[in-house]
């Protein structure tokens, strides 16, 4: 039998985290990075850069759906997926999901960047900025109903974030 060493890149598709479920709470929200730390530990090699990218973009997701969605109710729940649906030449992609219990009767909708602000409201907005950091740290970005069948947009949606995890075992990879 030949041994034939796998390289980051090869050893993870196909390979999914169990879902974890949080109650939607802000206060949930350092459990919420620590697992996501945890789970992100089994990638060797792994560029320093993201990890913290991951941490930040989960975070806002998870805030995001406290926040906005019926999630952040007294029983409200967060769902959190992980898995590495492929691999290219130029890495792995690495995909977070954050599952929210659905959009309130008041809601204007799936999340979405704001757009329509100038440069003082953007200065002077408390919040606003969280799906901004997903579009720009992840290499793609989506939302999506959790069940996608006409009337049932109110039991949840998906917000999902992709990363190339690209392994630094020579040291020449971007950010090693």
């Amino acid at each position: 039998m030949a041994i034939v060493p796998q390289t980051a890149t090869s050893a993870y598709p196909g390979r999914s985290w169990n879902a974890r479920l949080y109650p939607g709470s802000l206060a949930t929200t350092a459990r919420f990075r620590d697992d996501l730390r945890h789970d992100l530990a089994e990638l060797a090699g792994s560029a320093p850069d993201l990890l913290d990218d991951l941490l930040l973009c989960g975070s806002e997701m998870f805030a995001n759906a406290v926040n906005h969605t019926r999630s952040g109710r007294s029983d409200g729940r967060v769902v959190r997926t992980l898995s590495v649906p492929a691999a290219t030449d130029r890495g792995t992609t690495l995909r977070l999901s954050v599952i929210d219990d659905g959009l309130p009767d008041d809601s204007a909708g799936l999340p979405r960047i704001p757009v329509q602000r100038t440069a003082q409201e953007w200065e002077d907005a408390e919040c606003g900025r969280g799906l901004l950091l997903v579009s720009n740290l992840a290499a793609a970005w989506g939302t999506r109903a959790v069940v996608d069948f006409p009337f049932c947009g109110a039991l949840g949606t998906v917000v999902w974030a992709e990363f190339t995890h690209v392994t630094c075992s020579s040291g020449l990879a971007a950010g090693c």
